[in-house]
Formats: C-alpha cells, structure tokens, sequence
C-alpha cells in the first residue's frame, strides 16, 4: 500500500520570534547608543543586516510550507512590517551621526518606549493563533507605546520653540520625526498582528 507524507512544514512563527528575538537586541542597542553609548551604533548596524537575514529565512519558511499556522500573506507582512522597524532603527542613529547630533533626554525617553513596544508585539507571535486575546492583548500594549511616543514627541517638539539655533533645531526636529516613525512602525505590526486574528476567527 502507498502511503503519502505531508512535507515537513518550518516552524514559522518560531522563525518569526527569532526575527523579534533580533529586533530586541537591536532596540536595546539604540537605547545604549540614545544614553551615551556611541559605540552601540555598530551594534545596530550589525543587527540590521542580521534582521535582513532572518526576514529572508521566514519568507522563504513560508514559501516551502505546505501549512502555515496562520495565512501565509499575515506572516510575510509581520515579518516585513518587523524589518521596517529595524530599518528606522538604523536610519535614526545613522541620521544622528550625519548631522553630528547626538541624542538627548527625549529621544532617550522615545527609544525606552519603543523597545517596550517591540517586547510586547514579540510576545504576541508565539500566542497565534490559539490564543487570539493574548495576541491582541500585546498587540494593543504595543500601540499604547506609540501613543505615549506621540506624547514625548509633541512635548520636545514644543520644547525647540525656545531654541534660538536654527541648526539645532532643524536638526532635532527631524531625529524626533525618524523616532515617531520607530513608533508607526510599531504600531504598523500590531495592526497586523490584529488582522491576522481577525482572519483566523
């Protein structure tokens, strides 16, 4: 008698939680380098190649799966909104390092809150989708984190009206922006996070 065997199917959201697991480290490391460890950069730049890498590994999990824990669309666009984040990542601190201005107070307080926000979408994967509230649940601590970057946000913003160097405050203005973007980032896969459970249910 000829018996048939499904393939073997990756683990995809175990790749998807090393891809988070990467993702930490490298908000961690932008944390270090907001404090005054300048030498943290080359420990985020490091880890944005390493992210690129593992987002290659779960895109390409997905496309030898024959079943896939949740859609095969819900983990590409997780896996992509995930690298985004490290990408503006990179981009603050190499933003910072081009207009030879180094972080302060508020961009400390910003980059505390994303890393927060990246822990709780990170805790997320390992939940879907049997376990849809406790997916949504970190998924909404996440976007509670971009709110309270918004409110840093608007309170250093209003803070360079009394910043008579023209320099310093364009300069500034734009690393806060790139900070906010972490934090739309953030929010971009909690959303997706959301709608994949959505999907599910």
């Amino acid at each position: 008698m000829r018996r048939w065997f499904l393939p073997e199917s990756p683990n995809l959201l175990g790749l998807l939680g090393r891809q988070g697991e990467i993702t930490i480290a490298a908000m961690d490391a932008l944390c270090a380098w907001s404090d005054g460890d300048r030498s943290a950069a080359t420990t985020v730049h490091a880890l944005e190649h390493d992210g690129d890498r593992a987002s290659r590994e779960v895109l390409a999990a997905v496309k030898a799966s024959f079943v896939t824990p949740i859609s095969p669309e819900d983990i590409y666009e997780i896996s992509e909104r995930l690298d985004h984040i490290l990408n503006s990542v990179k981009n603050l601190v190499r933003e910072s390092e081009l207009l030879d201005i180094d972080p302060d107070a508020p961009m400390v307080e910003m980059a505390n809150l994303a890393a927060l926000g990246v822990r709780d979408l990170v805790l997320a994967f390992p939940e879907l989708p049997e376990h849809a509230e406790r997916a949504t649940g970190h998924a909404d601590a996440a976007v509670r984190q971009q709110r309270a970057i918004e409110h840093v946000y608007r309170k250093a913003m209003s803070a360079l009206l009394r910043i008579d160097d023209v320099r310093e405050v364009t300069g500034r203005r734009e690393l806060y922006r790139r900070c906010v973007r972490i934090g739309d980032a953030i929010e971009g896969v909690a959303h997706r996070i959301w709608y994949a459970v959505v999907k599910e249910g």
